[in-house]
């Protein structure tokens, strides 16, 4: 195997580059911080991934972890944070913009790019590996958008791609934030591929020998060879029908979500996902339940996603000028006493003016 030319010091601490004939492998190795992604480590991906568009010997790129803990877990939030106290807002959403750079560069790729989501995929995470045009996940994967949870609304791409998920379970992950297993990410249409992590390791060298038109059937292959979703529970099949009124207002729609959730509950049965559900939403910031329902709404009709990262960015960029974003860092990330103090603290205190602005 063939080490490309190493990059900056602080990148080899981010990612590590291998060459394997026609194979372009890229590994996340930020294992202490879960490979979370930052404007410098999001650069540095993206000068390499633009030397292999134009390297004529290279035919695939492989993106993976080196850890089985996590792909990546998302943005550099703390950072983020920091950058709002020091510098403001805009210069925290200004950094944010380089990743996204990335994630799109992913997505618009011109070579097949395939990913691994082995472990925590998360906000980020789904940016860089979801996007791609060959998706892997296993019986480890944890996917996520958990941005209501500290005063966000799903970005990178990702509440793009839950406007697109069957029925109203789009909806549901993106207001509750809830993990999703490698089961779940095949119905979500988060990923293409449930792989055994066994077989991960044969990954290099079987891509390193293929063609682009037998990437399929090699990934297909690997993904039969040991079977790893029969203990992984499949999506709720009543959470669809709890969902379904995305046509309401976020003023409306809130309330009878967990309306319904409560009588899911008294019911009887199979509740611990409607319980998990409603504790996540009593917990998400109200203010970004609305922008997120809202959001869901355009997102559903936006084709391009080029155009559905452009309003998440906008969104994003409101939401960051809020103090609902620092608090709720704070209060999960930094503090971890879980208990922000949102603003407003009542979704009947909303203004929908406000969140329209967000959305526009």
């Amino acid at each position: 195997m063939m080490t490309v030319p190493a990059p900056p010091a602080d990148t080899r601490r981010s990612f590590l580059c291998e060459r394997h004939g026609h194979l372009a492998r890229m590994t996340l190795s930020r294992a202490e911080k879960l490979n979370a992604v930052d404007a410098a480590m999001a650069e540095d991906m993206l000068s390499v991934l633009d030397e292999w568009r134009d390297d004529p010997e290279i035919n695939i790129v492989l993106i993976d972890s080196s850890s089985p803990r996590a792909f990546c877990a998302g943005g550099d939030i703390k950072a983020i944070r920091n950058i709002i106290t020091q510098q403001g807002a805009v210069a925290a959403h200004t950094s944010m913009a380089i990743p996204y750079r990335t994630m799109l560069a992913i997505a618009r790729y011109p070579k097949p790019v395939v990913t691994v989501m082995d472990g925590i995929t998360m906000g980020g995470g789904i940016g860089l590996g979801a996007h791609a045009r060959y998706r892997i996940v296993t019986e480890r994967s944890v996917l996520a958008m958990p941005e209501t949870a500290i005063g966000l609304t799903p970005d990178a791409g990702g509440g793009w791609l839950l406007a697109r998920a069957p029925e109203a379970h789009g909806l549901r992950f993106a207001l509750t934030g809830n993990r999703m297993n490698g089961v779940q990410a095949l119905q979500m249409g988060m990923a293409d591929y449930l792989m055994h992590s066994d077989n991960l390791s044969l990954l290099p060298d079987a891509l390193s020998h293929a063609s682009i038109e037998q990437i399929d059937s090699v990934l297909t292959g690997l993904t039969h060879k040991q079977t790893c979703g029969t203990s992984l529970p499949a999506l709720p099949d009543k959470s669809a029908g709890v969902y379904d009124v995305l046509s309401l207002t976020p003023a409306e729609g809130v309330p009878l979500v967990l309306a319904r959730l409560n009588a899911v509950v008294a019911a009887g049965g199979e509740t611990t996902w409607a319980e998990s559900d409603i504790a996540a939403l009593n917990a998400a910031c109200p203010f970004s339940l609305h922008v997120t329902w809202r959001m869901q709404q355009k997102l559903a009709s936006i084709p391009l996603i080029t155009d559905g990262f452009s309003l998440e960015s906008t969104a994003v960029g409101h939401l960051l000028a809020r103090a609902d974003f620092s608090e709720g860092v704070r209060a999960r990330i930094i503090d971890k006493d879980n208990n922000p103090v949102w603003k407003p603290t009542s979704a009947s205190d909303i203004d929908p003016t406000e969140v329209e602005y967000c959305v526009t």
